[in-house]
């Protein structure tokens, strides 16, 4: 070997990995972040297209002044759903159905139905 060849010295190498650490917990600290975001957006598209399905039940239903939540399907095991009914006129109601995953609200969504 020549004196003038040089390798890496061990401060180098210390400096390298420690930057090389800091890049890998970077990232993956953010890889855990985008997932669990992406948990929660499932949640919120599950519940809402769960909502959805339960006001297209209700429309269904004769005009009543109480409802019961329909049934889940078991894709949605772990949801739950609660109806509120306030009538705002004899012949119309405004119905509220919210929807829970994990004692959470995950989703919530109003309409109308009117007698005819």
């Amino acid at each position: 070997m020549k004196k003038n060849q040089r390798g890496a010295s061990l401060v180098e190498t210390v400096i390298a990995l420690a930057l090389l650490g800091i890049f890998g917990a970077t990232l993956l600290g953010a890889l855990g972040t985008s997932s669990g975001a992406r948990v929660i957006a499932d949640e919120h598209t599950s519940g809402r297209i769960l909502a959805e399905s339960q006001m297209e039940y209700l429309r269904e239903q004769p005009f009543a002044s109480v409802y019961d939540a329909p049934p889940i399907p078991q894709d949605y095991a772990g949801y739950t759903t609660t109806v509120a009914v306030e009538a705002l006129r004899n012949s119309i109601q405004e119905i509220t159905i919210t929807v829970f995953r994990r004692d959470h609200e995950v989703a919530s969504l109003q309409s109308y139905k009117v007698s005819r």
